[in-house]
């Protein structure tokens, strides 16, 4: 960056204390973020990197009450001593929550918010707003209202949203959280563009550290515990720190390199798998390590569970179908991933399977019977359904109410209920917490609780919406390694809806692939992460295993396959 770098915001011995907590969630602050910079902030979930964007955009003190000790400066204003319209004209951010940043009736109004507080007149706005809409891929639902969109859609809106914003720093909170992988790509490359074109300082929150790096970042900030642990470079936040230590899931073809015994210090690169020369020595390694033999998985499947076939629905007359005759049947004890671009049908086709919502043409099936003569609440005792946003199905104000609020209804004993409500939540890493009032939990920590809610009641098959977005490693390993637990153990059928190709990787048999209201694809995971054909339709990307295959030389099925087998015989042995 050329002359002398301005500080934007600076945190000089800050420390912050919710109004509801008894111990500060952020410890002696020290931060200084120059204008220009693009910063990662990572952490573990609960961490406190929310709060710390909380307190940079305003919203700490100003929304949320707490205790402030030293000082943060934005753009040269003292936070606490300006006010929520000071801030905002400087400050853009996106949510992670999206739902808790729509003002507008349509898709259209809350993309033209910003432009609107500019004055801005229509015949100008209007432009603007279709051209932030065509680079998100939202052109075509500008008079659709917010709340019908699915988890990525309303991100897309979200990123739309700020695009325009006169402001000097963006704030983006899990902004791939919901984003088929294409569409992340996209938002990891606007964001890029718009910090490198406009000058923007940008400060991104993101679990997903392989696919921030697709584009380069300047600084890494770690925090744990409500202090920075780290203030690093990408190149040397891989080479020289455990990030599984930190509660970070490292990148695949990182892990892949460990596991064949290379030396990351060889490496000129590392923080982009496209741009590594590969040192022959790690080279060689690699490729003995793909060649050798793995267990195959298990065959066989167990007695047919849910049989969809030629469904189709709609939502309303003038729209077009969600899904289009789709056929699929799913037996006990499987784990199967459904996968695909936003608003192609996984979530309508996990709401139908569950009772939600009937098709209106073709049957849906439970152990070869109809559903239709079951309820909603009966068909619920057979299939649990975790939807993507915890907000939609949290009711009461404390953890512990509401994971033993289904229990309750269904009249179990006061014993029963209590054992069921500890085990959810230790296995959830929330035991500890039972007490607090849910709005004092980040977005991350409320998906757990509705995981924990639905694993109470023990159904036969569980489908979870998107459930790693917004977990950092550590939970995210220890929930679903329980969920897998159930599966092993007690045979239950899991179904997961998701666009971390991670977890389809490392924990599902099967992939179903949706695109246009349509399947596309139904095979294993290995099959369809290495065929161009089905990734290009369903918008999903070349994995990071994939490119490295081609940089070995060797097939990409074949080394998805391997280090798919050979992750799952590592969790079977202990590995």
């Amino acid at each position: 960056m050329d002359g002398v770098k301005k500080p934007v915001i600076v945190f000089d011995h800050f420390t912050f204390q919710y109004k509801v907590q008894s111990k500060p969630t952020l410890r002696d602050i020290n931060l200084t973020i120059y204008e220009g910079e693009k910063v990662l902030l990572l952490g573990p979930s609960g961490s406190g990197k929310s709060t710390l964007a909380n307190c940079i955009n305003g919203l700490i003190p100003h929304s949320i009450a707490g205790k402030i000790q030293g000082s943060l400066q934005v753009a040269g204003m003292e936070t606490r001593d300006s006010d929520l319209n000071q801030l905002s004209a400087v400050v853009g951010t996106v949510l992670q929550d999206s739902d808790a940043q729509f003002v507008g009736l349509s898709v259209g109004e809350d993309i033209a918010f910003a432009l609107e507080n500019m004055n801005m007149p229509r015949p100008e706005m209007i432009p603007l707003v279709e051209k932030s809409a065509t680079i998100v891929g939202m052109e075509s639902f500008l008079d659709h209202l917010p709340y019908k969109l699915s988890g990525g859609q309303k991100q897309k809106v979200a990123l739309a949203g700020v695009m325009h914003e006169d402001v000097r720093i963006l704030l983006f909170d899990e902004p791939l959280a919901s984003l088929d992988p294409q569409m992340g790509m996209t938002a990891v490359d606007l964001i890029e563009r718009i910090c490198r074109d406009q000058n923007k300082t940008v400060l991104i929150i993101e679990h997903r550290l392989e696919d921030v790096l697709y584009r380069p970042v300047d600084r890494v900030i770690l925090i744990d515990q409500g202090r920075i642990i780290l203030d690093t470079t990408p190149e040397d936040l891989l080479r020289a720190h455990d990030l599984l230590e930190h509660g970070i899931r490292e990148p695949l073809y990182i892990t892949a390199m460990k596991y064949a015994g290379c030396d990351l210090n060889l490496e000129k690169t590392l923080a982009n798998v496209s741009d590594m020369s590969l040192d022959p020595a790690n080279r060689d390694k690699l490729i003995h390590f793909f060649e050798q033999e793995t267990p195959a998985s298990p065959a066989g499947k167990g007695a047919e569970l849910i049989r969809v076939t030629d469904a189709s629905f709609r939502y309303a007359a003038r729209l077009p179908k969600a899904l289009d005759q789709v056929n699929c049947v799913i037996h006990r004890g499987e784990i199967v991933s459904l996968i695909g671009e936003n608003g192609a049908g996984k979530t309508t086709f996990a709401r139908m399977v569950c009772g939600i919502g009937r098709p209106q043409s073709g049957t849906v099936e439970i152990e070869g019977k109809n559903y239709l003569p079951l309820s909603i609440r009966e068909i619920g005792e057979r299939i649990g359904y975790v939807m993507q946003n915890p907000n939609q199905m949290i009711v009461k104000g404390i953890i512990r109410e509401e994971v033993a609020l289904a229990l309750t209804l269904r009249g179990l004993s006061k014993e029963e209920i209590d054992q069921r409500v500890e085990k959810a939540l230790r296995m959830c890493r929330l035991y500890t917490m039972r007490h607090w009032p849910v709005d004092a939990v980040s977005y991350g920590q409320k998906k757990r609780i509705t995981i924990a809610a639905i694993l109470a009641l023990e159904p036969d098959a569980i489908i979870l919406d998107e459930p790693t977005a917004g977990q950092d490693y550590h939970n995210y390993t220890t929930i679903m390694e329980f969920i897998l637990s159930l599966n092993r153990d007690y045979g239950k059928t899991i179904i997961f809806i998701t666009h971390d190709m991670h977890l389809a990787i490392e924990f599902t048999d099967r992939a179903v692939v949706f695109a246009q209201a349509r399947i596309i694809a139904d095979s294993s995971v290995f099959d369809v992460l290495s065929d161009d054909t089905v990734i290009h339709q369903a918008s999903l990307k070349q994995t990071s295993l994939y490119t490295l295959a081609r940089k070995i030389g060797l097939e990409p099925r074949h080394v998805i396959r391997h280090f798919v087998r050979y992750e799952k015989a590592g969790r079977s042995d202990g590995r």
